[in-house]
């Protein structure tokens, strides 16, 4: 599970960090000392478990949980616990007080995983896989990896576009990219994830695939283009 530490104090960091690093299923994916820095990660990188700090200056832990529209899962950490009740209304999964031992933290990661894997069943074996099924008008739709050009979405929705046309089903595009292989597509904008290989122009901010012109937002253009790039640009 990729893992976000948000919190403004160094040590705090450190220590949540180091405790991530002793646990096989959690990765630290990047960490954070506001809510500015930390929406611009999460706008960058599929993030699986947030532990998020209340305290902050700018913006306050919870704040910045209304704020996101499809948070990852979330673990308070605090030296407060007179949150812990606002907290849980906005379905964090566990509240770790400070200053806090890795026996609690162990039990928080663990029921972070258990409900990781409930929703997300098969990642490991998604990577492996050459297709993915989706259910659209009524039926069942094998489609292809290969034949994926990108992926829109549109509020609950996502369009498949493929070279057979598009397909429809009723989900998010989060869950649909975490069944996606990483060294295969790319998410280059809060609504589109591309097929790294079906890109033939990058064109400013505008990918072009086919006769479809894909936007890459602002906060992703960098990381977009060293993907795609990798150092192996003629000059």
């Amino acid at each position: 599970m990729d893992c976000l530490i948000v919190d403004d104090e160094p040590l705090a960091r450190e220590g949540i960090f180091g405790y991530v690093k002793q646990v096989d299923f959690l990765l630290a994916a990047g960490e954070a000392s506001d809510a500015v820095e930390a929406l611009g990660i999460l706008n960058q990188r599929k993030i699986d478990l947030m532990f998020l700090d209340i305290q902050m200056p700018k913006m306050n832990g919870l704040d910045l949980l209304k704020s996101i529209a499809d948070p990852p899962l979330v673990i308070l950490t605090t030296a407060y616990p007179s949150f812990a009740l606002e907290g849980y209304q906005l379905n964090v999964l566990d509240y770790l007080l400070k200053p806090i031992t890795f026996q609690r933290f162990l039990k928080a990661v663990s029921k972070a995983k258990k409900q990781f894997d409930l929703l997300y069943p098969f990642p490991e074996q998604m990577a492996e896989e050459s297709h993915i099924f989706i259910k659209t008008e009524g039926r069942i739709e094998r489609i292809g990896f290969d034949e994926l050009l990108f992926l829109e979405s549109m509020q609950n929705y996502v369009h498949f576009h493929t070279s057979r046309g598009k397909f429809t089903t009723l989900t998010t595009l989060k869950n649909v990219i975490r069944q996606l292989p990483d060294d295969q597509f790319l998410h280059v904008h809060k609504s589109f994830v591309v097929r790294k290989e079906k890109i033939i122009t990058i064109d400013g901010n505008v990918l072009q695939i086919g006769t479809h012109r894909i936007p890459i937002s602002r906060s992703r253009f960098d990381f977009v283009v060293d993907e795609l790039l990798k150092g192996k640009l003629l000059k």
